[in-house]
């Protein structure tokens, strides 16, 4: 043992002498420490917290053990005593900071993992609206001047060309619509106007709306109802939601298919779902279906008949606009094609 009244040089010396037997003693509770790290590199951040501040501990009262050769006396047992407290200490405080720490990684890595998707979504939105919003301006443009030219001159042709402008027209339109309101939505910009709305009205005038297109494609559109609930919220976003949902039905059936609006009551909720007659949704898709410009296999070019493709913003805003009426909005597979399910708040009496 060192006592108190030697030298620098003498303390030198047995510190050099006690140095092996510190280090035999100490280095396989590290090394054993070491291991149990790697063991539980994939747990939880507390468990690794509280094995790295045991390690110190308990590689310290085993060296002290070992050089003292297990004899008991108080400067021993003092020491020991202080190990103890220590490890009653730090123990406890890793463990909590270990908590700590990792719930600010698990919500910094959810928060990054969000901007990055968010990040990923509008540069596949600019993408997306830079292409459909290249092909109606080039076909306005090369029909405007082919009427400017005299290229086209006979009445019915310019009247077919005007026609054709018209339609690309209203298409860029109702593309230019569906941004400015989808940035709305992602904004928080979007402000409500809220009371109790009956689904009757707002379903009615949805198919009356979507009647001429789908006279168009030869798709039947009914809407069935066990009871008509009224529920809470904006009568134009209601719409909205209807509207889409039946035009994307509409847009996906084959000619001479079915759309159903059916609609119910479950719960506390209003229950609106629409069937449609697409084939299903394969199941790498189904997932994104409500993603921003995500419109899976389908072509991205007009329909005959002067339907379009649509810019994929339709199933996004739908469901930006349920879920800022406190609703929930789905999707699976059902029968000859697939379900949409909006699920809304019903109006208090």
């Amino acid at each position: 043992m060192i006592g108190s009244g030697e030298s620098f040089p003498e303390m030198l010396t047995h510190l050099w002498h006690i140095l092996p037997f510190a280090l035999l003693f100490s280095l396989p509770v590290a090394a054993l420490g070491g291991v149990a790290l790697y063991v539980l590199r994939r747990g939880a951040l507390a468990t690794t917290l509280t094995v790295l501040v045991l390690i110190p501990v308990l590689a310290t009262l085993v060296g002290v053990l070992g050089i003292s050769g297990f004899m008991f006396t108080p400067a021993l047992t003092t020491m020991l005593l202080v190990c103890l407290l220590v490890a009653l200490v730090t123990v406890p405080a890793a463990i909590i900071l270990g908590r700590a720490i990792a719930r600010r990684s698990v919500w910094e890595r959810e928060a990054r993992e969000r901007e990055r998707a968010a990040e990923a979504s509008r540069r596949e939105l600019v993408a997306w609206i830079s292409h459909d919003l290249r092909s109606p301006l080039a076909g306005i443009q090369a029909m405007a001047e082919a009427l400017a030219d005299g290229v086209v001159s006979e009445r019915n042709e310019v009247a077919d060309y005007a026609q054709r402008i018209s339609g690309e027209t209203r298409r860029l339109s109702a593309m230019v619509g569906d941004l400015f309101e989808l940035s709305r939505i992602t904004a928080g910009a979007l402000e409500l106007t809220m009371s109790a709305v009956p689904l009757r009205d707002v379903v009615s005038d949805a198919v009356a709306a979507q009647a001429p297109v789908a006279h168009r494609k030869r798709v039947r559109v009914l809407a069935k109802a066990s009871t008509w609930p009224v529920v809470t919220g904006s009568d134009p976003e209601l719409a909205r939601i209807v509207r889409n949902l039946v035009s994307n039905a509409i847009r996906h059936t084959p000619p001479d298919g079915t759309v159903a609006v059916q609609i119910g009551v479950d719960g506390n909720e209003a229950l609106l779902a629409v069937d449609d007659s697409c084939g299903g949704i394969p199941d790498d898709e189904i997932n994104r279906v409500f993603d921003v410009a995500f419109r899976g296999t389908q072509a991205r070019t007009p329909e005959r008949g002067g339907t379009t493709s649509g810019g994929g913003l339709g199933l996004a805003i739908a469901k930006g606009l349920v879920e800022a009426h406190r609703g929930r909005i789905g999707v699976h597979n059902h029968g000859p094609g697939c379900r949409f399910e909006v699920r809304l708040p019903l109006a208090m009496p």
